[in-house]
C-alpha cells in the first residue's frame, strides 16, 4: 500500500488583488507550488527565498491560516479545506504547530511567559491539574535547554531573544506535534546565538521525530540544517532537491546568484561552506554543536 505523505501540496497558488480607485490588478503571491514530505522519515524541509518570494504566504497556507486560491494542501491525507469547527481545528493544531519570526511579538508583553505554556498544556494535552500543567511545561523547556525555574514568573522583556525563542519552541512542543512550521525563526536572534536555535531543529528531528518546515532567507543555516530545500522566487519554485546537491551545484540562474553571494570554498576540502557567517564558523568548528543554555539575560 502506498504511504500517505505527512504533507502534500498539489499545484497550490494564492492570488491577491492590489490597487486603488484607478484600478485593481491580481498578483500571484504563490504560483503553482507542489511538494511533499514523506511520513516515514522526519526531516528538515527548508523553503528559501528573499523578501516577496511568497515563502511566508506559503507557510500561512500550510498552517491553514490562509486558504489557497487554487490547488490543494493535504496533511496526513486530509484536505485542509475540509477542516471546519473548533474540534477539527484543535486536532490539526495539535499536529501542526507554528514558530514565528519575532518572539517578542509572539508573546503579550503584559503576560508572563509561563502562562502561555500552562495554557497550551491545558488545551492540548488533557492535563487537568496545575501540577500536570507545570510538569508538561518543564518537560518541554528541558528539551530546548531551559527549565521552568528559569522562566517562571518572567515577562517577555526579562528574557533574551534567544531564550524567548526557545520558550516559543517549547510551547510548540507541548502538544506533541508531527510537524512544526518555523517562519524565519532566527532572523531576530543575535547572530552568535542562531546556531543554538537551528541546532534544536536537528535535535527535534532526530530525537523527537518531528518534521520541521524551516522558512528562511539565510543560506548559511539552511545549508547546515536542511535535508531538502526548495528555492522560491516571485511565488514560484525555481529549484528543489536535496539541500547539499542544490546549494553546492545549483542549476537555476537565480540559485547560482544566491550561491555566488554567500558561498565560499571549504578550506578543509569537504566541498562548499556558507561564507563567513556565525553559523558557518560554528559549523566549521564543530559538526554537531550542542544547544547552549547559557545565553545572557536581559534584566
Amino acid at each position: 500500500m502506498m504511504n500517505t505523505p505527512l504533507l502534500h501540496l498539489d499545484s497550490v497558488s494564492k492570488l491577491y488583488k492590489r490597487g486603488g480607485l484607478l484600478g485593481r490588478e491580481e498578483f500571484r503571491a504563490v504560483d503553482n507550488v507542489s511538494f511533499h514530505l514523506d511520513d516515514k522519515e522526519p526531516q528538515v524541509f527548508t523553503i528559501i527565498g528573499e523578501s516577496g518570494s511568497g515563502k511566508t504566504t506559503l507557510a500561512r497556507m500550510i498552517l491553514n491560516m490562509v486558504r489557497p486560491t487554487a490547488g490543494t494542501i493535504f496533511f496526513k491525507g486530509q484536505d485542509l479545506a475540509s477542516i471546519h469547527g473548533g474540534g477539527a481545528r484543535r486536532r490539526f493544531m495539535k499536529e501542526v504547530q507554528p514558530i514565528f519570526q519575532n518572539p517578542f511579538e509572539a508573546f503579550n508583553p503584559l503576560k508572563r511567559v509561563d502562562r502561555y505554556l500552562f495554557m497550551t498544556a491545558k488545551n492540548f494535552t488533557g492535563a487537568s491539574s496545575s501540577a500536570q500543567h507545570e510538569a508538561a511545561a518543564d518537560a518541554a523547556l528541558n528539551k530546548v535547554g531551559l527549565s521552568l525555574g528559569e522562566v517562571r514568573g518572567r515577562f517577555p522583556h526579562e528574557l533574551s531573544g534567544g531564550q524567548l525563542q526557545r520558550v516559543a519552541i517549547a510551547r510548540a512542543l507541548i502538544p506533541g506535534p508531527s510537524m512544526i512550521v518555523a517562519d524565519e525563526p532566527v532572523s531576530m536572534v543575535d547572530a552568535s546565538l542562531r546556531m543554538s536555535i537551528v541546532n534544536l531543529f536537528r535535535t527535534l528531528r532526530d530525537d523527537l521525530k518531528v518534521s520541521i518546515i524551516y522558512i528562511t532567507h539565510d543560506l548559511a543555516t539552511a545549508y547546515y540544517v536542511s535535508d531538502r530545500i526548495i528555492i522560491m522566487r516571485k511565488g514560484e519554485v525555481v529549484e528543489s532537491g536535496p539541500a547539499r546537491t542544490v546549494l553546492e551545484n545549483p542549476q537555476h540562474s537565480y540559485s547560482q546568484l544566491l550561491k555566488s553571494a554567500v558561498l565560499s570554498p571549504d578550506p578543509h576540502g569537504h566541498g562548499v561552506l556558507i561564507g563567513d557567517s556565525a553559523a558557518s564558523q560554528q559549523a566549521r568548528a564543530s559538526p554537531h554543536p550542542h544547544v547552549s543554555s547559557s545565553e545572557p539575560q536581559v534584566r
